[in-house]
């Protein structure tokens, strides 16, 4: 079965814990069957840009160390095949284009295929989940999002706030993606998609990341494979089926769902799947990581 995973924090935690014992290894990824990784390099909390570029240039440096690894880059999501180890480059936090847009195809042209406009604070680009909401896309913020479809970076709507995410569906040229969230209507946190957002979001064509983080799929803080197949049904009941998969938020959590530690658990996580007799075999592939592939092929 060929899985991909739409977001972890790995590089950070490399370029701020080297040395640390991290959920997403070379090996890991391969004992979990994991063809495509989407490594996230977040842009931290600082708002100088030069320690932003600073940053991100350091998370470069390490994702080439892994190519070295035997970890190679993939520019079209495509081109991973299973039984080999591949990954993708995200931008977590779009501040490092706030000043300069150009900078957008300066990353694209080094592998970068995703980028969310915010993290957890709003920006001169967006506003975030738990931000200003009376405030959504700015103009710039809208141009941001014209150039990032031109130069086939998928927009990731996680992290940013209801009326930012609207704002994003009504001037997006393509559809955009939320790579790592989870439902709403399981589950009050601010970081999770309503009904009506999903529902908006499939409709457009885009895609969704089941996020493994506790506190977004459980009220009580606590989970399992049973809280990530109750979200997944949810969205298949909104219209999501062939648009959702995993975003796992590994090496960006905390604690996790029992059973899913690390990459090589998603075998475990699939067969939990396949078994709850909600999915057809069709479905369990599209889960995998085909929605993902199938994704990026229409952007």
């Amino acid at each position: 079965m060929f899985i991909c995973d739409a977001h972890c924090d790995t590089l950070y935690r490399l370029l701020k814990e080297p040395g640390s014992n991290n959920d997403v290894t070379p090996e890991r990824l391969k004992c979990g069957g994991v063809g495509l990784q989407t490594l996230a390099m977040f842009v931290g909390t600082s708002s100088d840009k030069k320690t932003i570029i600073n940053t991100i240039e350091g998370m470069m440096a390490i994702s080439d160390e892994l190519r070295q690894e035997g970890l190679d880059i993939v520019d079209d999501p495509d081109l991973a095949t299973e039984g080999e180890v591949k990954y993708m480059l995200s931008i977590e936090g779009s501040e490092i284009f706030e000043d300069d847009l150009s900078l957008l195809e300066v990353y694209r042209k080094k592998g970068v295929r995703m980028a969310s406009l915010t993290w957890n604070y709003d920006n001169k680009l967006a506003s975030c989940h738990m931000g200003d909401t009376s405030r959504g896309l700015s103009n710039l913020g809208k141009e941001c999002v014209r150039e990032m479809n031109r130069l086939g970076i998928a927009v990731d709507l996680s992290h940013i706030s209801e009326k930012a995410f609207k704002d994003v569906l009504d001037h997006a040229l393509s559809s955009p993606l939320a790579s790592h969230s989870c439902a709403k209507a399981l589950c009050n946190h601010s970081r999770n998609l309503s009904d009506e957002q999903l529902v908006a979001l499939f409709n457009a064509g885009g895609f969704v990341g089941i996020n493994f983080c506790p506190a977004f799929l459980n009220e009580k803080g606590e989970a399992s494979m049973l809280d990530v197949l109750k979200h997944i049904e949810h969205m298949y009941e909104l219209g999501g089926s062939g648009k959702v998969g995993f975003g796992s938020d590994f090496d960006g959590i905390d604690t996790k769902p029992i059973g899913l530690d690390n990459p090589e658990n998603f075998p475990a996580l699939i067969r939990f799947l396949a078994d709850s007799g909600s999915f057809s075999d069709d479905d369990i592939a599209d889960i995998s990581g085909r929605a993902f592939i199938n994704y990026y092929k229409k952007l």
